[in-house]
Formats: structure tokens, sequence, C-alpha cells
């Protein structure tokens, strides 16, 4: 069964309206809920409940549960970007009916009042094609002040106006007059009836307000539950990269949204080329437009020219995985550094502050681990995600893994 068949439909109506947001957000979210209002729903809903959690964890591995190990550098306790002290994140899914199927997901740079401390941060684009709204003050001040959102494209005015309000209603910020929303998009538009903007402000707060640093949800989730990558089913995807104790012990992590195309590579393998799959192939599998969204976060000092060059590597991760950044594709990567030193007070008491930063010297295993995390983030969201069908009956096929893996083999990626 597919997520767009009508059983989904018969329990995102008359079920999922009514569950709070700490149990809306989850696929096992409704089956919690029924434990919480100690099963007292009709049991004939349940049958289908255990369905479409069954259907949408059908394929839920990530490259390395599958013995595939991108890279030379050790990965994060988690390998995802929750590695780095302090991070939250936080996703919205929003499947209805046939044809609603996308969706938010935040990025918290930290637990405090962030507009008060922001962070050094930077933006590289790739490809301008995109409607990252906020792009021009980061660039030209090298700070965050806002949580990142991401979502589709038509929803981000709806997201910036959520995360001006998550900005204006915090302790501390009754004076404030001007808030910088920064909001990534990617267009779901195939799967998902992105004109009918399903997208609301209470779904934005509610990736801001359940975001936590737990175990990353990816595939087809939160703004990457529509998306599509190398013509497969793409997604959200994490990945992170830790150096080792003499080259700092810094920790950099990436969470990508998917939604572009080109010749896939995985691991250096030609998977796009061997299944036949690949842009410019046939006439029917022209899919490379839509988008890449990459957030890079590390917890090494470094400041807002530094940490674009740190961008500007990470771009290079997803040219590894085959994406060739097409003419329609908006390819932007944020970056930021979560070192408490480096904060930039709204308000600061002296004209002066003084800050630590790495050398550039050092910067070149920080790179390498820029480019190995987004790879991997990017494989891990076609791993993760799951076949859906959306939209005038458009359906998105999972990466298949039974024809990948034996693929992975033969080119010595995996250990037979």
């Amino acid at each position: 069964m597919d997520l767009g068949k009508r059983p989904w439909s018969l329990f995102i109506l008359p079920v999922g309206r009514n569950i709070p947001s700490p149990f809306k957000d989850s696929i096992n979210g409704p089956l919690l809920y029924l434990q919480h209002m100690g099963r007292t729903l009709l049991f004939v809903i349940l049958p289908i409940l255990l369905l479409q959690a069954t259907t949408m964890q059908a394929q839920t591995k990530r490259a390395r549960d599958l013995g595939l190990s991108i890279g030379v550098l050790p990965t994060g306790k988690e390998n995802a970007i929750i590695d780095v002290a302090g991070i939250k994140v936080g996703h919205t899914t929003l499947i209805k009916g046939d044809s609603v199927r996308t969706g938010v997901t935040a990025i918290l740079p930290h637990d405090g009042n962030l507009f008060q401390q922001k962070v050094p941060a930077a933006v590289y684009v790739g490809n301008g094609f995109g409607k990252l709204a906020g792009i021009t003050q980061v660039q030209e001040l090298g700070n965050l002040e806002t949580p990142i959102v991401l979502t589709n494209t038509l929803s981000v005015s709806t997201a910036m106006d959520a995360v001006i309000d998550h900005t204006l209603q915090q302790k501390g910020n009754e004076s404030v007059q001007s808030v910088n929303a920064l909001v990534g998009e990617t267009n779901d538009g195939w799967l998902n009836d992105i004109r009918g903007r399903h997208v609301k402000k209470s779904d934005v707060l509610n990736a801001l307000q359940t975001a936590g640093s737990g175990k990353v949800a990816e595939g087809a989730v939160g703004a990457g539950t529509g998306t599509l990558c190398f013509g497969f089913k793409g997604g959200i995807g994490t990945a992170s990269r830790k150096l080792p104790t003499k080259l700092g012990g810094y920790t950099v992590g990436v969470l990508v949204q998917t939604n572009f195309g080109g010749v896939l590579q995985i691991d250096g393998v030609p998977v796009g080329e061997e299944l036949k799959k690949y842009y410019l192939h046939d006439q029917l599998n022209n899919t490379v437009d839509g988008s890449c969204m990459i957030v890079v976060a590390t917890d090494a000092p470094l400041d807002s020219r530094n940490l674009e060059r740190l961008a500007k590597r990470a771009f290079m991760g997803l040219a590894k995985t085959g994406g060739i950044a097409s003419n329609g594709s908006g390819d932007y990567v944020i970056a930021f550094s979560t070192d408490p030193s480096l904060r930039v007070p709204y308000n600061p008491k002296e004209e002066k502050h003084s800050t630590t930063v790495l050398y550039n010297d050092a910067l070149s295993p920080l790179f390498m681990a820029a480019i190995e995390a987004t790879e991997e983030a990017i494989i891990n969201s076609l791993f993760a995600a799951t076949t859906t069908t959306g939209k005038e009956g458009h359906k998105a096929e999972a990466l298949p893994l039974n024809t990948v893996i034996p693929l992975l083999k033969k080119y010595n990626r995996i250990k037979p």
C-alpha cells in the first residue's frame, strides 16, 4: 500500500486533527496517542494505523547500517547534525488525503535566545534559482539570529511569519522590531499540492517547539516529505564527522533537504548508470530541477569568512553524489558555528569584541569533514526514503536497495 491510498486519508482526517503536537508529527505518533488516551478510540481504526505505520517504516536503513562507510574520517556518536553539541532538530510532517505531501524542518543552533545571542554564519550559493529568505543580512553581517527553517517553495512566507512570531514571543525580545528569519525551500510540487499552501504557522511553530537533540528522523519526513532526488524519493538526511583530538577534536554536522538530480553515484559507484536512471538517459527521466538545501554546523571557532569557505566544500559533497546544480535547482549551503565564545550579543555592552578563531591553515581537516558528511547525508536521505504516491497519482519510488546493495558489493564498497 502506498502513502497516497485512501486508508491513510481515513486515518488523517478523523484522528490526526485532534492529536496533540507531541504526537502528530511522528510516524508512530498515532499509536502512542492511542496508548496515551487509554485506547479509547474505536478498535476498527487500529488495523489501519498498524498497516500504515508498517508501510512507512519499510525502508529506514542508513548507509552504515548496510555496511557502507563513506569517506575516511570517523563519524560523531549519532552520525548526525545533533552531534554538534546544543543543536536541536524538529519536524512537522503533513500527509493528508491524496495530494498533501509536505512539511517543515527546523534547526536550532543553541538552546538559548538566538536573537539575543547570535551565532556566526555564512551562506554559499551554488545555484541561485531559489527563494532563501534572509540571505542578504546573513551575508552582510555574518551572523544568524533565528532558527533555520526548511519547507516548500510556496510556504516560505508562512514560515517566515512563524519564525518572527517565535522570536518576538521569547523572553527578552519585548522591544525587538526587526527580525531576519532565515527560511530555505525546495519545490515539492510533483508529489504535493503546493498551490494549496497547506503549511500553516502552527506547523512551523510545532517543528520549532518540539525540536530535540535526539535521533533525527530521515527520509520522507518534515521538509523532505514530498521531495525527489536523482529520480527517486528524496528527503531529509544527516551525517557528521569528528576530527581526531590532535586536529582539535571538532565536529562537523550536516543536514540536507534533497530535491535535485543528475547522475547518481554512491561512494563512487555509478549507480545511476547501472540502473539506467539518470539525467538525459531518456526524455521521461528529466527530473534534475528542484533544489537542495544544505545546513552545515560545527563547534570549531570559525568566523563568517571561514564558514563560507566551509560551506563551499559542502557543495563538493553534493557533486560527489552526482548532483549537477541544474538551471532550475536552487542549491544553498548555510554554515554556522556554535562556539559560545563567538556569539554576538544583541545589545553589546562594549564597542570591541575579542575572539579566538582558527587560522586558515587549520581548516583543511574541517573542509574534508564537510565534504564527507554532506555526501553521506545525501545518501542517507535516499536510503531512508519510502515510496510515496501523491498529487495526481504521481509516484516516487524509493531507491531500490535490493538492487543497489549488490552493486555496491560488486564495486567492493560493501564487503560480500
